[in-house]
């Protein structure tokens, strides 16, 4: 197997606190100088959520411009991911950072449960989302917590408002929702592939001890990886992670293992179709 393989490290998230690991970084320094160190471990993507000083999550535009700006100076030309998800803000919040015209960002297209809650994605907030990505030339990452978010996004493609080829990461583990199963992953594969095509890119996230599960999955059936301390902080059951860099280089070492090479950022811009950029 020789695609190269994306690596997306989810540095933050809007769950785990300092309590949980202190290697979580909350503030946009901490996240700028964790994320440099994923990126030189083989990172490509940043997937990035924003934090108030006492760690509750947001979605302030001022702190993801910052973000933003630091990113591209310290990891220069690292695909930049925003979250709008639905834990750090309400209604239009969730996109009003779009505006600042990050690379990509994430999109789930329809609503689920998680451990306490219902995660709501109402339709009217998803269409309006996915216009403000249409808008800011914003590529989406459609989120797939079920299986029916994969069809929505084939729908939407369709009617032309997802603008390209969709590029879908299954998210497996979170309780309440889709359990990680291999049949069940098996399944979503070729979804993809008989609604997108053989060639499409997809991801695949696990949460907690799944990570390393879904990491393996995903890189021996040719897609590419979420880890990142938003999703697990642990290494195992008894060591926490030390850095967001510690699970990058573990998913670019099953990579090594399996004779898969870890995409650059030039070719995870190729392989996504993203604008290219100068540095």
């Amino acid at each position: 197997m020789t695609n190269p393989c994306i690596i997306c490290v989810a540095i933050t998230g809007s769950v785990p606190t300092k309590a949980d690991n202190p290697a979580v970084p909350i503030s946009v320094s901490e996240q700028i100088e964790s994320t440099h160190a994923a990126f030189e471990a083989g990172a490509s993507i940043c997937h990035a959520h924003v934090r108030n000083p006492d760690q509750t999550p947001t979605s302030d535009p001022d702190q993801f411009a910052a973000l933003k700006e630091g990113l591209e100076t310290h990891c220069p030309g690292m695909i930049v991911q925003f979250s709008t998800g639905g834990r750090s803000g309400a209604g239009a919040e969730r996109g009003g950072m779009l505006p600042l015209r990050p690379d990509m960002a994430s999109l789930t297209v329809g609503s689920n449960n998680f451990p306490k809650r219902v995660y709501e994605n109402p339709p009217d907030l998803v269409a309006w989302l996915a216009d403000e990505m249409v808008t800011y030339d914003v590529k989406p990452e459609i989120e797939a917590f079920d299986l029916s978010h994969i069809f929505v996004a084939s729908q939407m493609y369709d009617a032309g408002t997802i603008k390209d080829l969709p590029y879908v990461q299954f998210v497996m583990g979170v309780k309440n929702a889709m359990p990680v199963d291999r049949h069940v992953f098996d399944f979503y594969v070729q979804t993809v592939h008989r609604l997108f095509g053989v060639d499409a890119p997809w991801c695949a996230a696990g949460i907690g001890a799944n990570q390393v599960v879904l990491n393996e999955w995903a890189i021996t059936q040719g897609g590419h990886v979420r880890t990142g301390l938003e999703d697990n902080v642990r290494l195992d059951k008894q060591t926490l992670a030390p850095s967001n860099a510690a699970l990058v280089k573990r998913a670019a070492d099953l990579c090594a293992q399996h004779e898969r090479p870890v995409a650059t950022w030039h070719e995870a811009r190729e392989i996504l179709g993203l604008r290219k950029v100068v540095v």
